[in-house]
């Protein structure tokens, strides 16, 4: 299995000290910074730009997990890669030329990934796999935070995880992750979950406890825990 990885993500977090929760989540315990960025055109909201991202790359070391609900995704590459970025991925969905997508995430230097919306078959990774570094599994329609999990998610996430066999490719899930389902979620294959209400509800005093609740699920399930 490959290590376990909790990724807060700052879609939840408090925009007006942005910096400052960033810090704490990870102080708090978290692994990995997944930055949602939506362009209010492939997904019904706007986030975050480059711009933003490269002013709070300086707070942490921590990989950036930099999840791209753009279209079209292409021309905005290198500015990513460029404002710190580690992992770049991609949606499916989101252009009609996947593969050049994740070649030019790879010529930037980054690790290349690919997220599938909840309709999306995972059929749609099998010519790609070997240009892959991650795979990004949707549970909830894109666009918002705070919404529930898909449970037949759960499936697709096992059907990819026979798929990725023994490839070095992390299988991380977005959508609805709490600590209530972080252990079927676990189970079913992936490593790297993102969380964004459930770990910053309640404020930075309780960020620790709520990333300690997922990850305790997630390595029962795994069989790392008891």
């Amino acid at each position: 299995m490959r290590p376990l990885q909790i990724c807060p993500s700052i879609l939840s977090a408090d925009f007006s000290r942005l910096g400052d929760d960033v810090r704490a989540v990870l102080e708090a315990g978290g692994d990995i910074v997944h930055v949602d960025v939506m362009d209010g055109h492939f997904v019904p909201n706007i986030t975050f730009g480059p711009d933003v991202m490269k002013s709070i790359r300086k707070v942490t070391d921590k990989i950036f997990d930099v999840h791209l609900m753009i279209s079209p995704v292409d021309p905005y590459l290198e500015a990513f890669a460029k404002g710190g970025a580690d992992v770049i991925t991609v949606h499916a969905e989101a252009g009609p030329h996947l593969h050049r997508s994740l070649q030019a995430i790879r010529a930037l230097g980054k690790r290349a990934g690919v997220s599938l919306n909840p309709g999306t078959p995972e059929s749609v990774l099998e010519y790609v796999l070997d240009d892959l570094d991650l795979i990004l599994v949707m549970t909830v329609n894109p666009g918002f935070g705070g919404q529930k999990f898909i449970p037949s998610g759960l499936e697709k996430i096992a059907r990819i995880r026979a798929m990725i066999g023994d490839r070095p490719i992390d299988l991380e899930v977005d959508g609805g992750v709490t600590a209530d389902n972080a252990g079927a979620i676990a189970k079913a294959g992936a490593n790297w979950l993102v969380a964004g209400s459930a770990v910053f509800k309640g404020g930075a005093d309780h960020y620790a406890v709520n990333i300690e609740a997922i990850r305790r699920a997630a390595l029962i399930a795994r069989g790392e825990m008891v």
